[in-house]
């Protein structure tokens, strides 16, 4: 027969609330706790409030350093975009300085000359400096482009420069572009 159909009652199952412990007595009743002193209870809420005010004037006196800190480094930093979009153009312009040193005696080389001085002194008062490429190969600082082989057989050291790079203070605006040494192959370095 199903169960749906059964007329008895299920067994019920004393929950875990309603069970007697053994162990006491049924006639007894569990004290109840001592109200708290009204002093008592003040001094509770005042810690909680001292508390909850120096979080949030800590949480405040952070978002103060913080505020403070991007301020600056917007100011520091906001020129960033233009002396990106600059840099091409100084590009092209040191081509041009390169194809007008055929006569260094001209006017048009006098006057782009004045130019670039001006340009780099404009550089250098926004803390634009130029990255240095002398010496070894800096993947941070340098893209290598190429790499030829060296017969000193030093390898990772700069050969020349394509391009120039730049930074702004202590931020990358475009790593400087140069070719590396790379040592002599095997078969060559038993040549020579």
């Amino acid at each position: 027969m199903h169960a749906d159909n059964d007329p008895t009652p299920p067994l019920e199952t004393p929950s875990t609330a309603d069970a007697v412990d053994p162990t006491t007595d049924a006639t007894t009743t569990p004290e109840p706790a001592p109200p708290l002193d009204p002093w008592e209870e003040l001094e509770a809420e005042a810690a909680k409030w001292k508390e909850i005010s120096l979080r949030t004037a800590a949480e405040m006196e952070n978002l103060r350093k913080r505020t403070t800190r991007e301020r600056e480094d917007a100011i520091r930093y906001a020129n960033q975009r233009l002396l990106e979009e600059l840099i091409p153009v100084i590009d092209n312009f040191e081509m041009g300085m390169l194809a007008a040193a055929q006569d260094t005696s001209s006017m048009i080389y006098i006057g782009m000359d004045m130019v670039r001085r001006q340009l780099n002194e404009f550089l250098t008062s926004q803390g634009v400096e130029e990255i240095p490429t002398s010496g070894q190969f800096d993947p941070n600082l340098h893209d290598a482009v190429a790499q030829e082989e060296d017969g000193a057989g030093e390898e990772g050291r700069i050969l020349r420069v394509t391009r120039r790079g730049f930074r702004l203070r202590d931020r990358l605006i475009r790593p400087a572009s140069v070719v590396v040494s790379k040592a002599p192959s095997s078969a060559e370095a038993i040549e020579a």
